[in-house]
């Protein structure tokens, strides 16, 4: 009889509930979302995207404001707990480079890096413990990291996240396989995954546990992705509709008032297409509809700002101010199942229950 789960375990890194909470932008993940998942034996996150965005000070100094204000919500984060603090930091960012050496002068306890491959990213962490955590979408993607890693760091990932299709935000799929379903299964991918990482190992290598993320929604979930090999999993939208959560509430009933026919897959000025809820602002975004704005710094290194159709950070922020008309607000797949807001203690609960239940069965 399971009376508990197992501990995810990265290294000599240990989170009691194998549960990360995605770091999700803009402003959604910030430190008292984090804080909150750490206290409950799980990995918070801080998305490092778009916090400097609206700042008084980002027009004339965009990278140093996003440094500082970053720095602050790790900071904010670590004095509210001593649990498993970590951050999401997108390859597409302009400052990639400065926000990653922020997070490791923080000593941050991992780094998950994706929306892009991050190739570099041990090249910015020399010297330090921190864990790195790649987002892979498939087991090539999963085998590029690799080879790069080991023939340039004679190092392999401390862990991997597989992100499926389902999953909100940034997608690593091609618009039409996600438009159509087409796309390969989280199961799929999580089991070629698991086998290419075997392929890289060889006896002096530590393990390297495979995160499922990307359409989980509860226990069972969970539990099947456990019994599959992963080691753990990480999950953005149930903890959006949590009261630690600091986004508006018009925010989250949106969420709680999703319809299937309400999810959507838009263009991003990212360069891959995102998952969506509809709003006026998407609406005009999906009949292409060019939007005027003006630019005071270029935060993403696709974004060509006299040809970009939108302002993504832009609609983003004002998501978070409450300006939902006017807004881009991802969300997963599963959104459509979420029909109340709880605390980040009632969730765990609710989830860890469900899991050994779950593991039970079997």
């Amino acid at each position: 009889m399971i009376t508990k789960l197992p501990p995810l375990v990265i290294g000599d890194l240990t989170i009691k509930i194998p549960i990360i909470q995605a770091g999700m932008g803009v402003k959604v993940s910030t430190a008292a979302l984090a804080s909150a998942v750490a206290i409950c034996g799980g990995a918070g996150t801080i998305a490092s995207v778009g916090l400097a965005s609206g700042h008084i000070d980002a027009a004339t100094d965009y990278v140093g404001t996003s440094n500082k204000t970053f720095q602050n919500e790790i900071r904010q984060a670590k004095k509210e707990t001593d649990g498993v603090v970590g951050v999401n930091i997108m390859v597409a960012l302009n400052n990639y480079e400065e926000m990653v050496r922020t997070a490791v002068t923080e000593h941050v306890d991992f780094i998950i890096s994706g929306a892009g491959l991050p190739l570099n990213l041990p090249e910015y962490t020399k010297g330090s413990s921190v864990k790195l955590i790649p987002v892979v979408s498939s087991a090539r993607s999963t085998e590029v990291i690799l080879r790069a890693w080991k023939r340039r760091y004679k190092r392999l990932p401390d862990a991997i996240v597989v992100e499926g299709p389902m999953a909100g935000g940034h997608l690593g799929f091609k618009a039409e396989d996600l438009i159509n379903n087409t796309a390969d299964s989280l199961e799929k991918i999580v089991s070629e995954v698991l086998v290419m990482i075997e392929k890289y190992r060889d006896e002096d290598s530590a393990d390297i546990p495979v995160i499922a993320a990307g359409g989980v929604f509860d226990g069972k979930d969970i539990a099947k992705f456990l019994k599959m090999g992963a080691k753990g999993v990480q999950m953005g939208t149930r903890f959006v509709t949590t009261k630690e959560c600091p986004v508006p509430e018009i925010f989250k009933e949106l969420y709680i008032a999703a319809k299937e026919e309400d999810v959507v897959i838009i263009k991003s000025p990212v360069g891959m297409p995102g998952r969506a809820l509809k709003t006026e602002f998407i609406d005009r975004v999906m009949d292409n509809e060019k939007i005027p704005f003006q630019c005071d710094y270029q935060c993403l290194r696709s974004c060509d700002v006299k040809n970009t159709p939108y302002c993504i950070a832009k609609a983003m922020c004002n998501a978070t101010f409450g300006d939902i008309d006017n807004a881009i607000v991802f969300a997963g797949q599963n959104v459509v199942r979420v029909t109340e807001i709880v605390s980040v203690k009632e969730l765990m609960d609710e989830l860890v229950a469900e899991t050994i239940e779950e593991l039970n069965k079997a």
